[in-house]
C-alpha cells in the first residue's frame, strides 16, 4: 500500500541457495547423526513442546519469553506492505539488501501494479517500509526489476559494521600517481558489462565432481596448492598485468 492505492500482490522467492549440504555420519558406520536436545544436569530428553526462548541478561540468569509473546512482539499480524516513502534506489547501498522477491499481481490488482512498476522505473525510486512476516517485522524496499516488481528485505542501520571499526587502513605512504595511473589501465582493461550468467560455482562443482567419483569408487587426486607468488614493487606487478591482457 502507498498512499490511499492498495496493490495486491503475490510474493515469490527470487533466489535459491545452491551450496551443497552435508549431514554428519558416524565415521565408523557412516549411520546419520541426530542432535537431542538434553537437560544438562538430569541428561533427560526435552521435547520441543517444552522449551521457550530464554535471552541472557546475566550470568546463567535468563529472561524467558513464550512463543505467544515472541509472535506478539512482531505486532499485528498483516499481509500489508506499508510503504512510508520513495527514495533514489542508486542511493541504498547493496550492503542493506538481504534476501529479494518477485512480486507478482493478484486478479483484479494488474493495473495498480503496472502503475507503480512503472512510476518506480521511470523515477529510479523504491519505496521504503515495513511487512511482518513468520512473526518478524523487516524493513523492505520494494523497487522495479525489469517488468516486474522486486522486494528486498533490508538490515537495519545498526545490523551494519561501519568500515572505521576496523583497521582497513594501515599507515604506508600510499601509491605513486603513475602506480595510480597504471592500476587504471587495468582496471579499464577488464571493463565490461555485468553478465552474472557468465560466472558459475566453481567450488560447488569440484565438491560434486568429488562426490560422484568417490560414490563410483574412484580415487579423488586433491590439486596442489599455489605457490606463493615473489614479491615485486607494486608498478611492475601492474605493468606485467596489463601486458599479459594485451597479449
Amino acid at each position: 500500500m502507498f498512499g490511499l492505492v492498495t496493490v495486491p500482490i503475490r510474493m515469490h522467492t527470487a533466489t535459491d541457495n545452491k551450496t551443497v549440504r552435508f549431514r554428519e555420519v558416524h565415521q565408523n558406520d557412516g549411520a546419520p547423526l541426530e542432535h537431542r536436545r538434553i537437560e544438562p544436569e538430569s541428561g533427560e530428553r526435552v521435547e520441543f513442546a517444552d522449551i521457550v526462548k530464554g535471552y541472557e541478561v546475566g550470568e546463567d540468569e535468563y529472561v524467558e519469553l513464550t512463543k505467544e509473546e515472541v509472535k506478539a512482539a512482531a505486532g499485528e499480524k498483516t499481509k500489508t506492505i506499508g510503504i512510508e516513502e520513495f527514495v533514489p534506489i542508486a542511493e541504498v547501498d547493496p550492503v542493506y539488501f538481504a534476501k529479494t522477491y518477485y512480486l507478482g499481481p493478484r486478479e483484479g490488482g494488474e493495473d495498480a501494479y503496472k502503475a507503480l512498476q512503472t512510476a518506480l522505473e521511470e523515477t529510479g525510486r523504491a519505496g521504503i517500509g515495513r511487512m511482518t512476516f513468520h512473526d518478524r517485522e523487516y524493513l523492505v524496499a520494494v523497487r522495479s526489476l525489469g517488468d516486474v516488481l522486486g522486494l528486498h528485505t533490508m538490515r537495519f542501520a545498526d545490523e551494519v559494521a561501519a568500515p572505521d571499526e576496523f583497521e582497513l587502513n594501515k599507515p604506508g605512504k600510499g601509491p605513486s600517481e603513475r602506480e595510480v595511473k597504471m592500476a587504471g589501465s587495468l582496471v579499464e582493461s577488464l571493463a565490461d558489462d555485468f553478465k552474472p550468467q557468465d560466472y558459475e560455482d566453481s567450488y560447488r562443482e569440484r565438491v560434486v565432481e568429488m562426490i560422484e567419483a568417490k560414490a563410483k569408487g574412484k580415487q579423488v587426486v586433491q590439486r596442489e596448492a599455489d605457490e606463493p607468488a615473489e614479491e615485486s614493487d607494486l608498478f611492475a606487478a601492474l605493468e606485467a598485468s596489463v601486458k599479459g591482457l594485451k597479449n
